[in-house]
């Protein structure tokens, strides 16, 4: 469990295939504190678990259907990525819930600067926007945000400066994929809904 608050953005090292699984290695700082192999990372908001932690570099071993689902199936070596380590009893939470489970890569449509802040608009794949609620939450990339806006394909969310500073979305551009997992709440009370007798 997260909460959608990026602690760093580690640089992609290397993401190769090997004989079992894919290898992610990953230079970083903050997230390798207190960290021991077997402990879950959010990665870009994909909850990954450490095979090996040393001091600078994480490594992680990442399934072909993670790979292919989420926006890691376009990382290369110098890319950045959002770090989180999992949620610790007695921290804070200052974002949302997160569980790292990655429902949908969305594309960004318009990302441009607005006065002091910045404006991103996001394209949802078919069926995704009824889990988008206005000033609900959303994590993109595993951070978390307010919805600000949405449409019958879309949803709008706005950054702040600080945002920008410490997650990759400084990196991104439009037409990008980014991971996207909606709220937990909205997906219970759906699959409730829908097993409910009358």
């Amino acid at each position: 469990m997260f909460t959608g608050i990026v602690e760093e953005t580690g640089q992609v090292i290397d993401f190769t295939p090997q004989a079992e699984a894919w290898r992610l290695r990953v230079a970083a700082r903050a997230a390798l504190v207190d960290l021991a192999p077997g402990d879950s990372i959010a990665v870009n908001g994909c909850c990954l678990t450490a095979t090996q932690a040393g001091t600078d570099i994480l490594s992680f071993d990442v399934l072909e259907e993670t790979r292919r689902l989420t926006n890691f199936q376009n990382l290369k070596a110098g890319a950045l990525v959002n770090l989180e380590r999992s949620l610790r009893f007695g921290g804070k939470v200052g974002g949302h819930f997160v569980t790292g489970h990655i429902d949908a890569l969305g594309q960004i449509e318009v990302f441009e600067a607005r006065g002091k802040d910045h404006f991103l608009r996001i394209r949802v794949p078919d069926g995704g926007v009824r889990y988008i609620v206005h000033k609900g939450s959303i994590a993109i990339d595993g951070i978390s945000l307010t919805i600000a806006e949405t449409d019958a394909t879309s949803f709008a969310v706005w950054l702040i400066p600080h945002t920008l500073a410490v997650t990759n979305l400084r990196e991104k551009a439009v037409g990008d994929a980014v991971n996207l997992e909606f709220d937990l709440l909205g997906k219970h009370v759906e699959k409730l809904l829908q097993t409910r007798t009358v």
